[in-house]
């Protein structure tokens, strides 16, 4: 499957020492103590994540500059699709969405964490859950995949019997899925192109 070329913004302690208005041996002091998620690279460097730096100015109060904002706040991207639902269900939905819509890359995420993970990290332009997946305040998932900017305002369809929600999803398809009227679904919101996450 073609991947849609998502650059992901990472940043050295230096670049966030001059973002934060101190000197290096701060940001790496922040790394250190564990107040700023960091990884190194095979040369010794720290690199920070935008998503991690974004969560850290937020943390502290601090203002972030024009660049991190312009990264948080990017759309999602229509080219991928995040199926979130047990294994069985996960691997069976991600054959059948292949095969029915194979412009889309297809990511998948087993439980709730997961799915957190993943809907930040890659920043899907479909979310497809479960509603029987266990774990979860269905309403404020949906309310806060679809408000808060640093997801993308994916379009967000539910898997199962309609539920009285709160916050409803934008779409939903019954158990057990069919795959045509699902592709259908997908065709029908804006975003789509058949040319999607395509190389």
């Amino acid at each position: 499957m073609a991947k849609s070329g998502r650059r992901i913004r990472i940043f050295s302690a230096l670049e966030v020492a001059n973002i934060c208005g101190v000197v290096n041996q701060t940001t790496i002091n922040w790394i250190r103590n564990g107040h700023l998620k960091a990884f190194t690279t095979p040369g010794g460097q720290y690199r920070i994540y935008a998503k991690d730096l974004a969560a850290f100015l937020d943390k502290r109060g601090m203002s972030a500059s024009e660049e991190i904002l312009q990264v948080i706040m990017e759309d999602a991207d229509w080219g991928t699709l995040l199926i979130i639902a047990d294994r069985p269900l996960n691997n069976n939905l991600k054959s059948g969405i292949e095969s029915s819509l194979p412009g889309l890359e297809v990511i998948q995420a087993l439980d709730w964490f997961e799915a957190g993970r993943k809907s930040i990290e890659e920043k899907p332009g479909y979310i497809l859950f479960d509603a029987g997946l266990q774990g979860m305040d269905l309403s404020k998932f949906i309310q806060t995949i679809k408000e808060d900017p640093i997801f993308g305002k994916p379009i967000v369809i539910m898997l199962g019997s309609s539920q009285n929600l709160s916050y409803p999803a934008d779409g939903v398809i019954a158990k057990p899925m069919d795959f045509s009227k699902f592709k259908n679904l997908i065709k029908s919101f804006d975003k789509y192109t058949d040319s999607a996450a395509t190389a």
